[in-house]
C-alpha cells in the first residue's frame, strides 16, 4: 500500500532525521526486502527519505547499484537548473534503466537482473561483480550507439537532461574496468591524496588518453568526489598540464574538476545572497559562508589562482558579492543586540521585558557574528565583522554590569524583568565569549539575589 502524498512527505521528513547508523540498518533491511520481492513496504519512499542520512553508510548490494558502480561518484540528489558536465542526477537512473531494459537490451537486462540478484542473495558477490562488468560493457556500447544516431529512440523515453546523463553513464560504463581501478586506488572519504596514489591515478589517466580520451578527465572528478578535501584532486590536472596556475587548466577538459568546485561555490554564493533580514537561518548562513571560505581559500592555495585568470576573476566577483551581503548583516548586528538590551543614557531600561521576537533576532545576529569570526577574512568582510563583534561585546558587558547593580535593590516586576534579561545576556555571552563566561554571569546573578534577600 502506497501512503498518500501528505503522509509520504511526513514519513520522509521523519526518516531524514534518523542517525546515520539507524538509517543504514533500516536501508539495508528495506533493500533486502526489495531484493526478495517483498511488496508490503513502500521501498522507494522509505529509501528517498533515508538518503540524507546515508552519506557514509554501507548499502545493500543490488543489481542496479552494481550496474551504476562505474559512475556512482557522479550521482547527485541536488535539484538542478541545468545539466552540468560530470554531475549525473540520481533521478535519471530509473528512466535510463527503463530505456535500457525496454528498448536497447531487453533480454540481456532481464537476464542480468535475474542472475546477479540470485548471486547476491546466495552470497556470491564476486560472481555478481563479474556478471556486472560484462553487462556494463554491453550496455555502454548499446547506449553510445543509440545516442550517436539521430536520437529519435532515446527521445521517446528520455528528456534532454536525461539523455545528457545517459551519455555520460555510457561513456564510463564502456571504461568500467578503469573506473573501478580508480575507485580502488581512492577509497571513499580518503583523508589525503598521497603522492603514490597520485601517480597511480596518472597511470589511469594516461591509459584512458590512449584508448578513450573523452573519459580521461573523469579520473580527476571521481577522485575529487571520494576525498575529504576535494580540492586536492586538482593536483592531477596540475601534474598533467605541468602548470602551477589556472590559466591553461581552466581551458582544458582537465579543468573539469575545477569547474565542478567552482559550481559548488556558485551554489553556496546563491544561498548566501538569498539570505534576507529578518528571515534568515543563522546556522545555515554560517555553514554556507564557512564552506565557501574554506573551499575558495583551498583552491587558491592548491593551484595558485591568478587574479587575471578566468577562475581568478570568478572568485573575485564571488567574494565581493558575499562580502557585500555579510557587511550588511554585520552592520545591523549591533543594532539588533541594542534593541534587545535597551539602555537610556547609559542606564538599562528595565521597565518591561524585551519582546521574544527581538530576543530571537538578536540571538541569530549574535550567532552570525560569533560563528563567522574565524573565516571572515576569507569571506571579505573581516573589518565589519570585527566592528560588530566589538560593538555587541561592549554593549553586552555594559548592560550586564548595569543590570547586576540594579538587581541588588530592585523588587516586584522590575526584579523579574532584570532576572529575565540577565538570563538572556548569559545566552548571548555563551555565543560571543564562552560557556564559562555565561556561567559567570549566572553566578553573579545568584550572588546579587542573595545580597538583595
Amino acid at each position: 500500500m502506497i501512503p498518500s502524498q501528505d503522509k509520504s512527505g511526513q514519513l520522509q521528513n521523519l526518516l531524514g532525521k534518523l542517525p546515520e547508523a539507524a538509517a543504514g540498518k533500516l536501508a539495508r533491511a528495506v533493500e533486502m526486502d526489495r531484493l526478495m520481492d517483498g511488496d508490503a513496504l513502500p521501498h522507494e519512499i522509505i529509501l528517498a527519505g533515508l538518503r540524507p542520512s546515508l552519506r557514509q553508510a554501507d548499502r545493500t548490494l543490488t543489481p542496479l547499484r552494481l550496474f551504476c558502480q562505474p559512475f556512482e561518484d557522479l550521482l547527485s540528489s541536488e535539484a538542478r537548473v541545468e545539466k552540468q558536465k560530470a554531475v549525473i542526477a540520481r533521478a535519471s537512473l530509473v528512466p535510463v534503466w527503463s530505456w535500457l531494459g525496454a528498448d536497447l537490451l531487453a533480454k540481456e537486462t532481464h537476464a542480468y537482473f535475474r542472475d546477479t540478484k540470485a548471486a547476491i542473495l546466495a552470497g556470491r558477490i564476486e560472481e555478481a561483480a563479474i556478471m556486472a562488468q560484462v553487462f556494463q560493457l554491453a550496455a555502454g556500447k548499446a547506449m553510445r550507439g543509440a545516442l550517436a544516431g539521430d536520437g529519435a529512440g532515446p527521445r521517446k523515453r528520455l528528456n534532454a537532461d536525461e539523455i545528457a546523463d545517459a551519455d555520460e553513464m555510457a561513456l564510463l560504463l564502456c571504461e568500467s574496468e578503469e573506473m573501478l581501478k580508480v575507485q580502488q586506488r581512492v577509497p571513499k572519504h580518503l583523508a589525503h591524496l598521497t603522492e603514490e596514489i597520485l601517480w597511480q591515478l596518472r597511470e589511469s589517466y594516461d591509459a584512458l588518453i590512449a584508448r578513450n580520451p573523452d573519459a580521461a578527465p573523469y579520473v580527476a572528478v571521481v577522485t575529487m568526489n571520494r576525498l575529504q578535501r576535494p580540492w586536492e584532486a586538482l593536483r592531477l590536472p596540475l601534474m598533467v598540464s605541468r602548470q602551477t596556475g589556472d590559466a591553461l587548466i581552466s581551458k582544458t577538459d582537465m579543468g573539469l574538476a575545477g569547474e565542478i568546485l567552482f559550481a559548488r561555490m556558485d551554489h553556496m554564493r546563491a544561498g548566501i545572497l538569498a539570505a534576507r533580514h529578518p528571515v534568515f537561518d543563522a546556522a545555515a548562513l554560517v555553514a554556507q559562508v564557512g564552506s565557501f571560505a574554506e573551499l575558495s581559500s583551498a583552491v587558491v592555495k592548491e593551484i595558485e589562482v591568478r587574479r587575471d585568470g578566468e577562475w581568478g576573476q570568478r572568485l573575485l566577483k564571488d567574494r565581493a558579492a558575499i562580502g557585500a551581503v555579510m557587511d550588511g548583516f554585520m552592520e545591523r548586528a549591533g543594532k539588533e543586540v541594542i534593541a534587545a538590551l535597551p539602555m537610556q543614557k547609559g542606564t538599562g531600561d528595565f521597565a518591561r521585558p524585551t519582546l521574544a521576537e527581538k530576543r530571537e533576532l538578536a540571538l541569530r545576529y549574535t550567532q552570525l557574528v560569533a560563528g563567522t569570526r574565524i573565516f571572515a577574512a576569507a569571506g571579505s568582510f573581516a573589518a565589519k565583522q570585527r566592528t560588530a563583534l566589538e560593538d555587541c561585546s561592549n554593549h553586552l558587558r555594559r548592560y550586564v554590569e548595569n543590570a547586576i547593580r540594579e538587581l541588588r535593590s530592585a523588587g516586584g516586576d522590575k526584579r523579574a524583568t532584570i532576572e529575565s534579561q540577565l538570563q538572556f545576556c548569559a545566552d548571548l555571552a555563551a555565543l560571543l565569549f564562552s560557556p564559562e563566561e555565561a556561567e559567570l554571569i549566572r553566578r553573579r546573578v545568584r550572588a546579587a539575589q542573595s545580597a538583595a534577600a
